[in-house]
């Protein structure tokens, strides 16, 4: 028999079958919150994976249609690679889990969520974070759990928990806060210029609804949790440590690692590699697992560096920032283009520009969402590491980075009204040490507005670091940390914002969560780094958006008509609009509402096309003056279009003031005319006149 346990969560059952499906996978929750279901699993291997220095954890987040009632487009009728969301919401679940599997743990673990159906109300991606950490935490592989997420939204200055689809589209903030018992332990936020006071009442109104949810989850450990398995430990021995000292002394050690270039450090590492790998040629059991022995030591050394003697590898401050640089226009010929420069970190991006009718296309569980006007994409060459390989396609990590960008960029940018532009921004990253996500957010926000995009307010992005003691109050928090304080340390706080509050936040750490003190103390250093950063480099760069679009970029011009005239300007099987495009090389653009967009490069053809729509739209008045082209000779008169698709008829007797014989003496087909509207004729056709065209 399976069990059913059930608590109220923000106003909505939460309803959890254990043993009901899934029984041979290592933990399983039957997930439903409202009518939103998802299946949860967790599954590890039995032996750990050999040759590898890392846990290799696996979060899947699968999102099935039939779960709101569609059928996947395309040829192949069934779901595909993972979404752009599903692989956000993977990374979303695995950041608070990880860091509670045991450090020395190497078996291969994963954690599968599918959306099976979708209830407005509740949004599945919370299902499958909580559905996560209850299917880990009753199983019986090794979790120092259990762990729970909260998302909050704000609708009319009010917080709302765990908000419905529409109010988390709609708000002015979209957080999802994870904790442990003791703390936070993951965060991750979009919002609309959040102040930071409000921003951490927010985090800890989600931490206390946590506390609830965990008290629940560990009435399910006690009633139908498995025992924990014992697993094979791949710690590096205590002996080996010793043996690595005397050979590499801490302050050799010391001196290898503090100096503010990358690539002198990492030459320093290999000398002493090899010094060791010479030293412990006989020791066949510890060669294999010298390198992660050899990274143990450089983390101790760098953390007793900064966490003791409050010295950081490169030399800086605690709170200083790295040399900053800026320029825009550095590429020719794209819409826009901007460089950040922060110490060894350097990304460009550029800026194109585009019809709305570019926007992406978005196909999901989200009924509501189904384009995407800004797209912000992030690029990690492995150049930019000094590293090669071949490049495969965006990972998971450069999806990550670019949608936490975009989170950051999408309030400041204008309306469509304001600008009806699809805009793309590509950050490419040229070198990397640490934080390249927050030098992408400052480098777009340049090139924005050298494209002359108006976004209200410049953004800038810093990141903070973290080295704790044994105490919850020996710590130091770090400003603008390089690579080697992000792999050594405890914690990367990466912040955006204006100077009126916060845009996006995500927080990855890998100890156990942090104190409300260590919270509060980043998000204030990261205000200050922003600030700094605003003011020192940025606006000095590029204070306010250019007044227009660049040279090469698109121009757009917008003109409303009446939604039922739609039909005249398409035409017969687009027959019009297709010969108005033809005519003028012009992209044009027809809502259901009747704003039609006309976008192109050259400002004659675009005023040529924008004048055949509104003669096509205008309902005729005897005495109006039209410019055609003669495009057919009757016996009776001719026929000259004066729009695509338009046609009117000058009789025999309306062409010349003297009487002629024969339409051919006076017209030929292509003769460019000017007209003057006399109103219809009997058959309804429009009836035009040369002869009495004023000055004519």
């Amino acid at each position: 028999m399976y069990q059913t346990f059930t608590m109220d969560l923000a106003g909505r059952t939460l309803r959890v079958d254990v043993n009901r499906v899934g029984k041979q996978a290592n933990g399983c929750a039957f997930m439903q919150y409202g009518e939103t279901t998802v299946l949860c699993t967790a599954t590890a291997s039995e032996k750990p994976r050999e040759g590898i220095d890392f846990f290799p954890l696996s979060v899947e987040y699968e999102e099935k249609l039939y779960a709101v009632g569609k059928i996947p487009g395309g040829f192949n009728k069934r779901e595909g690679k993972a979404s752009e969301n599903a692989i956000l919401t993977s990374r979303v679940i695995d950041r608070p889990m990880r860091p509670l599997f045991p450090k020395d743990y190497r078996n291969d673990v994963t954690l599968n969520n599918m959306v099976m159906s979708v209830d407005p109300e509740c949004r599945p991606e919370l299902v499958a974070m909580l559905g996560s950490a209850i299917a880990t935490s009753i199983s019986d592989i090794p979790f120092c759990g259990p762990c729970a997420t909260t998302q909050v939204g704000m609708v009319d200055g009010e917080l709302i928990i765990n908000p419905s689809q529409e109010q988390w589209k709609n708000g002015d903030l979209n957080l999802t806060v994870a904790s442990t018992s003791e703390k936070v332990i993951m965060i991750e936020a979009g919002a609309n210029e959040i102040p930071e006071a409000v921003m951490i009442d927010a985090i800890y109104k989600a931490h206390e609804i946590n506390q609830t949810i965990i008290a629940f989850i560990n009435d399910m450990v006690e009633k139908v949790g498995k025992e924990k398995h014992e697993y094979t430990s791949c710690a590096i021995p205590e002996e080996m440590f010793a043996a690595m000292k005397e050979i590499v002394t801490p302050a050799e050690m010391e001196v290898a690692v503090f100096t503010d270039e990358k690539q002198v450090r990492e030459e320093n590492i290999r000398v002493i590699r090899e010094k060791l790998e010479e030293a412990f040629a006989e020791k066949e059991e510890w060669l294999p697992i010298l390198g992660e022995a050899l990274y143990q030591y450089q983390k101790k050394t760098v953390r007793k560096m900064i966490l003791k003697d409050h010295k950081r590898p490169d030399g800086r401050a605690i709170t200083q920032i790295r040399p900053l640089a800026a320029e825009v226009d550095l590429i020719p010929r794209v819409h826009g283009s901007a460089m950040f420069t922060r110490g060894q970190t350097q990304i460009c991006t550029v800026t194109t520009l585009a019809p709305l009718s570019e926007m992406q296309k978005v196909d999901g569980l989200d009924a509501n969402e189904t384009s995407k006007r800004y797209m912000h994409h992030y690029n990690f060459p492995s150049y930019s590491v000094g590293e090669t390989k071949p490049s495969r396609g965006p990972g998971r990590r450069e999806i990550g980075h670019g949608a936490l960008a975009e989170k950051a960029l999408v309030p400041v940018l204008p309306s469509e009204e304001d600008f009806p532009y699809a805009i793309r921004t590509v950050s490419e990253t040229f070198e990397s040490n640490g934080s390249t996500s927050q030098a992408s957010v400052c480098a777009s926000t340049m090139s924005l507005m050298a494209a002359g995009v108006p976004i209200t307010k410049p953004v800038a992005g810093i990141s903070c670091g973290l080295v704790t003691g044994d105490t919850d109050d020996d710590y130091i928090v770090l400003t603008d940390i390089q690579g080697l304080e992000d792999f050594f340390g405890d914690m990367d706080f990466k912040v955006a914002g204006t100077k009126d509050g916060i845009t996006a936040i995500q927080m990855d750490i890998k100890i156990h969560g942090l104190t409300r003190p260590i919270v509060e103390e980043a998000i204030a250093k990261t205000r200050e780094a922003r600030f700094f950063i605003l003011d020192e480099v940025m606006i000095p760069c590029i204070s306010e958006p250019r007044p227009e679009v660049g040279e090469y970029a698109p121009k757009i011009v917008s003109l409303q008509i009446d939604p039922e005239k739609i039909g005249e300007v398409v035409g017969q099987r687009g027959k019009t609009i297709n010969e108005i495009i033809a005519r003028t090389n012009v992209k044009i653009d027809i809502t259901d509402d009747g704003n039609v967009s006309v976008c192109g490069t050259d400002a004659a053809m675009m005023d040529q096309a924008v004048e055949m729509i509104k003669t096509i739209t205008t309902d005729f008045e005897e005495g109006q003056i039209f410019k055609g082209k003669v495009v057919s000779i009757k016996e009776f008169g001719a026929f000259v279009e004066f729009a695509p698709g338009k046609e009117g008829m000058v009789h025999i007797s309306k062409i010349c003031k003297e009487r002629i014989n024969h339409v051919e003496d006076v017209l030929t087909l292509g003769d460019k005319v000017t007209v003057i509207c006399l109103g219809k004729d009997k058959m309804g056709r429009m009836s035009f006149s040369i002869k009495d065209v004023p000055n004519n």
